[in-house]
């Protein structure tokens, strides 16, 4: 096992391949970069995972996936959901 770090782009949504049963720890800024970390098995093939970013104050969807992190870029804080398989 090891932590792998995988750059974002601030947008509602957007595939990440990340190995099979990633383990998502957290997400921050590196310098002008929000990154995600997970625990992964390096042996694991990747996989697309949808990750989707929602602004503080903007509507939710009825399931907005499972809870990353939050994460603050300037002025504006962001939350981070994994959504699964696309």
């Amino acid at each position: 096992m090891r932590i792998w770090k995988f750059p974002l782009v601030i947008t509602d949504r957007q595939v990440v391949s990340v190995p099979v049963g990633a383990q998502m720890l957290d997400v921050q800024m590196q310098g002008d970069t929000p990154c995600l970390w997970a625990m992964c098995r390096e042996a694991s093939e990747p996989q697309p995972r949808t990750i989707a970013i929602y602004g503080t104050g903007n509507p939710l969807p009825a399931t907005p996936g499972r809870y990353i992190a939050t994460f603050q870029e300037s002025a504006f804080v962001w939350h981070v959901f994994d959504l699964g398989r696309p």
